[in-house]
């Protein structure tokens, strides 16, 4: 008689560990996915809310910030490697899924975390928020992508450059393939500019403050944040930049509204635009776009030093709100109204200096808002299009005859910038306005790379701002 080999007990259930960290990372990411949010402005409060309550630590902090800007900068990336290793399309792969195997594909291929570490944190994670199921899915895959590195992956998964330039770089810089193609159409030259341009869209920016003239002064930020934490500005005279661990909010001048937090491309366009040389008074000012009120703060701390009033216009009510928050405490006379520069309730020709900074794709600051090169879709251009010469429109109207005009936006898209400016100039959809161009270029003292003008376009790569693309028109006629 055969004895049957006694079984083995079962393994007790092991509940599975909460990791703060990667929960946190993961809410964030959901919050992009579901509620079409910004990075940028869900990750503080959930920063805040575990300091609070959960002892987060700075490393903690850090961490969770890699995870979440990291994932979301190279998900094109992730999402090719990924669909190698699953036997289905990855649109029938449920998206709270697909958030925890980015994360673990971000922490296997991006980060120093060891490959056990990160498959099995990610595996906890899945866990928690998954259930034990579909962990074990998570578990199958993340192991698949753990067998190759980075670069091992990127040549399996990238078509060769020479049979698809475009679609490579798409996959290895992780852009969506017609942003690739408008970048390099902008920029011009060969593949070295470009790979540079979509490097440093993959790179965490450097945080820059602003000391607004008459408020506060540079030096006065780097003292308070003390010499390894606050550094001189490139190109602004009124720049700080912060080094790693430095804390805008920690800061008096901050904190009072004396200074704020501003790329440079941003100071250097209001700076531009304030010092452009024009004909007759120089009293009123205009911000046609005011919102969310960085640019407006500078221009009316500038107008302030020389005795001028600036009015900001701002079409939606909560950026309006914005805006005043940013200009309290302004020196100088000031207003804010809502209103929509299009339809604009001010009398024509009334303004010396006018800055309309239109609404647009925001494919100049895809390093802060790395989200928004996968919600951005083409025909996104062309509702912006209407509405950014209509405001350039209203913009020349504005200004009296002598006045200065700035044009800018945060997009280096050739529709979005010269394409604009020259159709307003020739009248197309509406009257055409007599104007001569100023060379911004001689506006932005030793900044190099400027192009051949009169508009200036900055660069991450070559300037490490954002891409600011700025024209500045003086009206003739």
């Amino acid at each position: 008689m055969n004895q049957q080999a006694p079984r083995r007990p079962a393994k007790p259930y092991r509940r599975p560990k909460k990791d703060p960290v990667r929960i946190l990372a993961f809410e964030a990411l959901r919050a992009v996915d579901e509620r079409d949010a910004y990075a940028n402005l869900v990750l503080p409060p959930l920063l805040r809310k575990a300091r609070e309550n959960s002892g987060f630590e700075a490393r903690d902090a850090a961490l969770a910030t890699e995870l979440v800007y990291g994932t979301l900068r190279r998900q094109g990336t992730y999402d090719a490697i990924i669909s190698a290793c699953v036997d289905r399309p990855l649109r029938e792969v449920d998206p709270p899924v697909l958030d925890v195997l980015a994360l673990g594909a971000h922490q296997l291929l991006g980060t120093r975390i060891p490959s056990h570490a990160a498959v099995s944190a990610s595996v906890e994670l899945a866990r928690v928020v998954l259930g034990d199921g579909r962990a074990r899915f998570v578990n199958a895959v993340l192991r698949k992508i753990a067998q190759n590195d980075l670069d091992t992956w990127l040549e399996q998964v990238a078509p060769p450059y020479d049979e698809d330039a475009e679609d490579h770089l798409a996959v290895v810089h992780s852009h969506p393939r017609w942003v690739v193609s408008a970048l390099w159409d902008a920029l011009g030259g060969g593949r070295a500019g470009i790979e540079d341009l979509l490097e440093a869209d993959n790179e965490r920016p450097e945080v820059t403050l602003v000391a607004r003239p008459g408020r506060a002064t540079p030096g006065e930020l780097t003292a308070a944040l003390g010499e390894d934490a606050g550094l001189p500005g490139r190109w602004s005279p009124y720049a700080v930049r912060l080094s790693e661990g430095g804390e805008p909010g920690a800061l008096d001048a901050v904190r009072e509204g004396r200074a704020g937090v501003q790329d440079e491309g941003s100071q250097l366009v209001a700076i531009a635009l304030a010092n452009a040389p024009l004909d007759g008074p120089d009293a009123r000012w205009l911000d046609g776009c005011a919102g969310p009120g960085g640019k407006a703060a500078l221009l009316g701390a500038l107008a302030a030093e020389r005795g001028a009033s600036l009015l900001a216009a701002e079409k939606q009510p909560h950026r309006a709100r914005l805006v005043e928050r940013a200009l309290a405490g302004n020196p100088g006379p000031y207003q804010v109204i809502t209103a929509d520069g299009t339809r604009p309730p001010w009398v024509r020709g009334s303004f010396d200096r006018v800055l309309v900074d239109v609404p647009c794709s925001g494919l100049g600051a895809l390093r802060r808002r790395p989200e928004a090169r996968w919600r951005r879709r083409p025909e996104d251009l062309d509702d912006f299009a209407p509405l950014q010469r209509g405001l350039l429109r209203e913009a020349l109207q504005a200004v009296r005859i002598g006045g200065v005009v700035g044009y800018a936006t945060c997009s280096p898209h050739l529709a979005e910038t010269r394409a604009v400016v020259e159709d307003v100039l020739k009248g197309r959809g509406g009257p055409a306005v007599q104007v001569e161009w100023i060379d911004a270029r001689a506006l932005m003292p030793g900044v190099p790379a400027l192009g051949d003008g009169p508009d200036v376009q900055l660069w991450p790569h070559l300037h490490g701002t954002d891409a600011m693309y700025l024209a500045l028109l003086r009206r003739t006629a």
